[in-house]
C-alpha cells in the first residue's frame, strides 16, 4: 500500500505534496472524496503502532463533539477516523514498510529523506 493519504482542499497537505515530489508508484487518496476503509487503517495501525497516533486532536469535531473530555480507547479512535475523515492526521504517507504522519517539519524531511535513498 503505497500511498499518500490526504485532504486536497488542505493548503499544508498542498504543501507537502509538492515537497516531496512523489515517485509515480505512490497513489494520492483525497481521504474526503475517497474515504479511508477499515482494512486500509488497519494496516495504517500496524505501521503506526496504535490508532491514536493516527489520531488528530487539532480537529474541530474533536473540541465540538466533546471528545477532549472523554476516555477515548482504541475502538473509539479507530470509529472517529473511519466515521469523518478531519480525525485522521494529515497527511499519512504509506511506503514500503514505512509510515509518516503529520505534518511536522521532522517528519516531511525524514519522508524525504526515506524517498530519496528509494528512488
Amino acid at each position: 500500500m503505497n500511498t499518500f493519504f490526504y485532504l486536497k482542499t488542505c493548503s499544508t497537505c498542498k504543501r507537502i505534496l509538492e515537497e516531496l515530489n512523489l515517485p509515480s508508484s505512490i497513489t494520492l487518496q483525497d481521504i474526503k472524496s475517497e474515504a479511508i476503509t477499515s482494512d486500509q487503517l488497519d494496516k495504517m495501525k500496524v505501521l503506526a503502532g496504535s490508532y491514536e497516533a493516527l489520531f488528530s486532536r487539532r480537529a474541530q469535531l474533536y473540541k465540538s463533539e466533546g471528545l477532549k473530555d472523554k476516555n477515548l480507547q482504541e475502538a473509539d479512535y479507530k470509529n472517529y477516523i473511519l466515521k469523518h475523515y478531519t480525525f485522521l492526521k494529515r497527511p499519512v504517507l504509506v511506503i514500503s514498510d514505512q509510515i509518516f504522519i503529520g505534518n511536522s517539519a521532522k517528519t516531511v524531511a525524514e519522508a524525504q529523506s526515506f524517498i530519496n535513498a528509494n528512488e
